[in-house]
């Protein structure tokens, strides 16, 4: 039995401690999974909140099958999708003086984010799981619902296409 099965198996019987443990133990990682899919972070801490709630509201139902933190990746990708759908144009009044100093960090990980931003969806998504928050391949494949092959081959273009759009810029 792995950790996650006896942690949920304590939350369906009511253990506040084991929701508790569950919560500090995969919400930094839906955090940053969010963070990386939204550019405004308030937007991605509450899609994360709203990531937990939906798996609490769920966990009657739910089967575990593996990794607890694969339903929550799902979860939170089609939050994060929603989301994005609503997204609203951010005006420059809006954001702070300081984040809009120029600096080389900044620039590159701006170009970086844009790179990612430009990849279609499939791709986009295989590439954040794997490159940001480090799952392997296979739980990747479970996760979007596809076969191992076929995240292999969304990483290694989604690794072209990064190329391909990051060599086009000119160093400043």
């Amino acid at each position: 039995m792995d950790a996650d099965f006896l942690l949920l198996r304590r939350m369906h019987q009511g253990d506040e401690g084991a929701i508790e443990e569950f919560v500090r133990k995969y919400y930094p990682l839906m955090l940053r999974y969010c963070r990386l899919h939204l550019w405004d972070a308030g937007e991605a801490e509450d899609v994360t909140q709203e990531t937990f709630a939906r798996f609490f509201r769920t966990l009657p139902q739910y089967q575990h099958y593996g990794k607890a933190a694969n339903y929550l990746y799902v979860i939170a990708g089609n939050l994060c999708r929603d989301s994005f759908k609503k997204a609203r144009p951010l005006a420059l009044d809006d954001v702070p003086e300081l984040a809009r100093e120029e600096t080389p960090a900044l620039d590159r990980k701006l170009d970086v984010r844009r790179a990612l931003d430009s990849l279609p969806p499939e791709l986009r998504e295989a590439a954040v799981l794997y490159y940001y928050q480090e799952l392997p391949q296979s739980s990747i494949a479970k996760i979007l619902g596809i076969g191992l092959p076929l995240v292999k081959y969304r990483l290694k273009r989604a690794k072209e296409l990064l190329a391909l759009y990051l060599g086009k810029e000119e160093p400043t």
